[in-house]
């Protein structure tokens, strides 16, 4: 996917040069589980950037938030009315902070100047497998900024009011059964199952639920990219 990455990264380029200078360049990049959406995002942000600083024409760069930031706590799912459900479901969209999210991406629509506030988001620590606030910092120069991650554009409230914000929806499309072989190899790799039974059953019973709730009720992207068969790309 390095070369898809690179080609979209310039295309990226070119309609930054487009975009006002008052305003940000955002993308949205989406995928159902291990579709490679997170390692896509990271080698286009590296694209783009390499570029910008080889042309040392100006101070913009990009840069990648995870939604991932945007996970409720292992506290407030413990709040919830049935909390095991919610540790069992963690990463079906009612476990994330949608509101937050919204207003995230509202922030970011703002106009940007020299003397712009610097915008912070969460990011998610996976030794402490709870979100950390404040651990991304967004500065006026940062003038792309892509967001990756299941629920970037829904379709469904409030999520929608961010999707619609955001001037490229990319789709990142992969089989449900190769995504599937990707996400129990993941499991057992990350020790996030102790061994293959429950890795499976973790794929089957969550993340692939989750991305079929996710293809029926996401916003029309704007670009759709096929995932290729990469080892690197689980996430």
């Amino acid at each position: 996917m390095e070369h898809q990455a690179k080609e979209l990264a310039q295309f990226l380029l070119d309609k930054l040069e487009h975009t006002p200078p008052s305003a940000r360049l955002l993308v949205g990049i989406a995928g159902i589980p291990a579709s490679g959406k997170s390692t896509f995002a990271q080698i286009l942000t590296d694209f783009v950037n390499a570029t910008l600083i080889a042309q040392s024409t100006t101070p913009d760069r990009a840069i990648l938030v995870g939604l991932d930031g945007w996970h409720l706590t292992r506290a407030e799912l413990d709040a919830m009315p049935d909390p095991k459900l919610a540790h069992d479901r963690r990463g079906i969209h009612w476990t994330f902070d949608g509101p937050s999210y919204v207003a995230f991406v509202q922030s970011l629509r703002a106009p940007v100047a020299s003397d712009t506030a610097t915008i912070t988001a969460p990011s998610f620590d996976h030794a402490i497998k709870d979100p950390t606030p404040d651990a991304v910092s967004i500065s006026p120069s940062h003038r792309i900024v892509i967001i990756e991650g299941l629920y970037t554009f829904l379709s469904i409230e409030p999520w929608n009011q961010a999707g619609l914000l955001l001037d490229e929806r990319w789709f990142i499309e992969v089989p449900f059964e190769r995504a599937q072989s990707r996400l129990v190899k993941r499991h057992v790799l990350s020790n996030v199952a102790k061994d293959m039974d429950e890795a499976v059953w973790r794929a089957e019973e969550n993340d692939m639920p989750n991305g079929k709730f996710l293809i029926a009720n996401t916003l029309e992207p704007t670009r759709i990219i096929q995932s290729l068969d990469d080892p690197t790309l689980f996430n």
